[in-house]
């Protein structure tokens, strides 16, 4: 779930890529290009929480047909500006990926960078997981990725970062949440008016993840009948330490 005590969202989304790690975008696309099936009738990609579109570019530029969707419909205007930049097209749409009925059937759909773990509890995370499967064609694939309950439990808690730059400066604290397997981001910004000075912008994210068991649970109750699992973009299973598990599941 997530809450905004500062409701900007053109702020966030204006420095949301410049918090980001670029490196990652590759890991993803390297994972992803990995795992999805190679056959040529099989192009039509829906990418969950596409932010600010590096992804879904990444995606067109790999030669897929790509949707991408999105809860902010600030995020999805530089997404499109970015595609147009990329001479890509790419089809983005506002929505909450807890209902996808105005979209159509696609080959394969990712949700990446934690994006499932801001839903607020399982029954959010189980009723995305139907209308995934309920979107998907036959033999589709379907691959996200979430924190370990290491991340949540053991990581996180006590995370400070801080970043100066001349015209921004962020102070990002992480604290353990009330339910079991979340936590809560405080995130500060300062931004740069045209005049000089400087606003604050203060954000809320919380985020909470389930221990492997409920997944399976989920992801059999929404259809799928087979998963595999891995670790921080890796092809190999998942330790007491793996940081974030990535899901390959198949309808």
């Amino acid at each position: 779930m997530k809450k905004i005590m500062e409701k900007n969202y053109e702020k966030f989304a204006s420095v949301y890529d410049a918090i980001m790690d670029d490196s990652l975008y590759d890991l993803w696309t390297d994972f992803s290009l990995r795992h999805l099936p190679k056959a040529k009738d099989k192009k039509k990609l829906l990418e969950l929480a596409c932010g600010t579109g590096i992804q879904s570019v990444r995606f067109a530029q790999a030669g897929f047909e790509v949707t991408g969707f999105d809860l902010s419909q600030e995020m999805l205007n530089i997404a499109e500006k970015r595609a147009a930049s990329a001479k890509k097209h790419i089809a983005f749409q506002q929505g909450n990926m807890m209902d996808l009925s105005e979209l159509g059937t696609f080959d394969f759909v990712t949700c990446y960078s934690d994006s499932l773990c801001y839903l607020q509890d399982e029954v959010e995370v189980g009723d995305t997981f139907k209308e995934v499967y309920a979107h998907l064609n036959e033999g589709g694939v379907f691959i996200f990725d979430v924190h370990s309950t290491h991340q949540t439990d053991e990581v996180f808690p006590g995370y400070s970062y801080h970043e100066n730059a001349d015209d921004f400066a962020m102070v990002w604290d992480t604290y353990e949440d009330e339910a079991p397997h979340s936590v809560v981001h405080e995130l500060t910004f300062f931004l740069q008016d045209e005049d000089g000075r400087f606003t604050r912008y203060d954000e809320i994210h919380e985020e909470r993840t389930y221990d492997m068991l409920t997944y399976d649970i989920l992801l059999e109750q929404a259809g799928f009948k087979s998963f595999k699992v891995y670790a921080d973009f890796e092809d190999k299973e998942p330790t007491e330490t793996s940081k974030r598990w990535f899901f390959v599941c198949q309808k």
